[in-house]
């Protein structure tokens, strides 16, 4: 297990996750209302997050093409869809549901 420590709208939250998981499938069941409009598919880049510290895989084809396209994006950045849990992490959450007022999106795949 991993420990994620997530920056969100609502405060600092800590929680354990199953390594090799989808980052996103992990905050958005342990009560973060990330958003995830493409439904996980490394498309609308809602489910940014920056990454504070910790290991991460690297970046795939996909991630790469879609973050290229937006002009305020670091190398912190990562979309949460794409980015597998592999050890212990600090994250920052760009965007929530409940801050942007609209549904999160369909659930993206395990």
């Amino acid at each position: 297990m991993a420990k994620i420590v997530a920056e969100t709208a609502n405060g600092t939250i800590t929680f354990d996750a199953e390594q090799g998981r989808k980052l996103v499938l992990c905050l958005e069941d342990n009560g973060v209302d990330i958003l995830h409009r493409c439904g996980g598919n490394a498309r609308c880049t809602t489910c940014r997050v920056e990454v504070i510290s910790g290991e991460v895989e690297p970046m795939g084809e996909a991630e790469k093409a879609i973050l290229s396209t937006k002009p305020d994006v670091t190398d912190k950045i990562r979309l949460s869809c794409q980015l597998h849990v592999i050890g212990d992490l600090h994250i920052k959450v760009i965007n929530q549901a409940s801050v942007k007022g609209i549904d999160p999106g369909p659930r993206p795949s395990e």
